[in-house]
């Protein structure tokens, strides 16, 4: 567990390739493992959303951000984090156009790369999986699908398409602490 203290809200950021067909997106250095948009907390060191989507884009993976758009999906999320008094996040979704060369943060990052759309529904099934006991966290760990929280986004925005008893029990694995994902 961190010794930072959880504020309870966090942002997450589409960066889209100029076709559409790919997000960059990361596979998380920290816990809860998965492959995910940037995202962070936001309102723990940063003014407000926006510019903790900003900060946290640069932090990241090194990009400037050149516009930032809202998204209607987002609000209360059960999904802990590693930090201490997790309780879940207030989110609040973007997309952003970008400029500047990738450099990913070495602590936050395992891993950075362009997925195209066809791959979330894999990476959803593979986190479904694993929330249903089929996959270990250590299996998990060493072959990500997508962080737990995201499912949820996703299925929202219509990029992946989960049951109902998927999308339950993901969010109670995302309710677990990270530190107890079986």
């Amino acid at each position: 567990m961190s010794s930072k203290k959880c504020c309870g809200t966090s942002v997450g950021v589409l960066i889209w390739s100029p076709d559409r067909t790919e997000l960059l997106m990361i596979e998380r250095g920290t816990l809860p493992a998965g492959i995910a948009p940037v995202a962070g907390h936001a309102l723990d060191e940063h003014a407000d959303y926006e510019s903790a989507a900003r900060e946290e884009v640069f932090e990241e993976v090194g990009l400037k951000v050149t516009g930032l758009t809202p998204h209607a999906v987002g609000g209360r999320h059960p999904g802990r984090c590693r930090r201490a008094g997790s309780t879940g996040h207030t989110w609040r979704i973007f997309t952003a156009t970008v400029t500047g060369d990738l450099a990913p943060s070495q602590r936050e990052v395992a891993r950075v790369g362009w997925w195209d759309l066809g791959e979330l529904q894999h990476l959803a099934e593979r986190t479904a999986d694993h929330a249903a006991g089929l996959i270990s966290a250590k299996e998990f760990a060493a072959r990500p699908g997508l962080e737990p929280v995201w499912c949820q986004w996703f299925f929202e925005l219509g990029h992946v398409d989960l049951p109902n008893e998927d999308l339950a029990a993901i969010e109670r694995l995302a309710a677990t602490p990270p530190s107890l994902h079986a």
